[in-house]
């Protein structure tokens, strides 16, 4: 392998490390938790060991190495999977077909384009407002439909901040723009966002990814969550539930744990209902006593929007650094709001 790329490769897998460790150390569980989903922390482990082992490699030469012929694995192998140990001629046909799939598509991100536009549901009504905390960041939002027809809702937040979390998170919008057009199920884009990310020496973090599929025809939202915040759901004064649902995580941040598996869940949106997908921004940020505004503050305040229009709202009181999205039935902050 060119010394150029194994240095790269090197400082890149050392960049995850720290990364990796330091948000071991320092996360408090609570946020842990969320971030894990079902996962736990062992999972974190696990994948440090995988990044020990490639850069025990890369420290004795070896990384790289196909365990056939002892010859160098193709360049454009290893960008993508850092872990390939055999040469795209030694595949067998299906796996070399699945590789030239993942590098197609890889190469279909790099050429996608940033979108941008509040598409019109029948039934819904929308507002999307994103701050970042410097001229650039990593919070993202956008809206894709499904091959089946069902509206996307996604929503995203790159550990991290400026341009480097920007750059991740353009990657993530254009990978999305790419896989949910093709795909029915929210977990499944997840777990091959996942897997396309996860040996990549070019992401060195981790994204916290929320995706629902609305069906305009029964009013209900499937939803796979990737530790990213719960988002809420304010229910009517007139629904029998509980007035506000949360959308737990149903599995680990992408980049975060080397086995993740992704769940799908199903919500109902009622009529006059409120979902509101948003970012950690927001309720970690902080007064000048340094007290979190925190989920329970967010709740009151959301409270106090049900009953006004939507797009009133967009942008309100949002500072840098924080994302929401609303949709009345209905993130940043995206607000959706139910209406009929």
């Amino acid at each position: 392998m060119e010394a150029p790329l194994l240095e790269r490769m090197r400082e890149g897998l050392l960049q995850k490390q720290d990364n990796l460790t330091e948000w071991l150390h320092a996360t408090p569980l609570g946020k842990k938790k969320v971030l894990l989903g079902p996962s736990t922390e062992q999972s974190v482990h696990a994948r440090l060991d995988v990044i020990d082992n490639v850069i025990s490699k890369a420290d004795s030469k070896t990384l790289g190495k196909c365990e056939v012929c002892h010859e160098v694995v193709e360049t454009e192998l290893l960008e993508v999977d850092y872990t390939a140990s055999v040469c795209i001629e030694h595949l067998s046909k299906e796996e070399r077909r699945h590789l030239e799939s993942e590098l197609e598509l890889a190469q279909d991100v790099q050429k996608m384009l940033l979108p941008q536009e509040v598409p019109n549901i029948p039934g819904l009504e929308i507002a999307a407002y994103s701050r970042p905390a410097q001229i650039v960041g990593g919070d993202y939002f956008d809206f894709v439909d499904f091959s089946n027809g069902f509206h996307g809702l996604a929503i995203a937040d790159v550990a991290g901040h400026g341009v480097s979390a920007s750059l991740h998170m353009a990657s993530i919008q254009a990978l999305l723009r790419t896989l949910v057009p093709i795909n029915e199920s929210p977990a499944e884009v997840m777990r091959q966002v996942h897997k396309l990310f996860i040996h990549n020496i070019r992401f060195e973090t981790f994204v916290t990814f929320f995706i629902g599929a609305f069906d305009s025809s029964t009013k209900t939202l499937t939803f796979s969550n990737a530790g990213h915040q719960p988002p809420l759901v304010l229910h009517n004064k007139k629904s029998k539930k509980e007035s506000v649902e949360m959308l737990r995580p149903t599995g680990a941040a992408i980049g975060l744990v080397e086995e993740a598996l992704f769940a799908e869940k199903t919500v109902e949106l009622r009529k006059e209902d409120l979902l509101v997908l948003y970012t950690d921004g927001i309720t970690e940020a902080v007064n000048l006593q340094n007290q979190e505004f925190g989920r329970e503050r967010l709740e009151t305040l959301i409270r106090q929007w049900l009953m006004n229009p939507i797009k009133t709202l967009q942008g309100a009181g949002i500072k840098p650094g924080q994302t929401i999205l609303e949709v009345g039935c209905g993130t940043g902050f995206s607000l959706y709001r139910r209406q009929s």
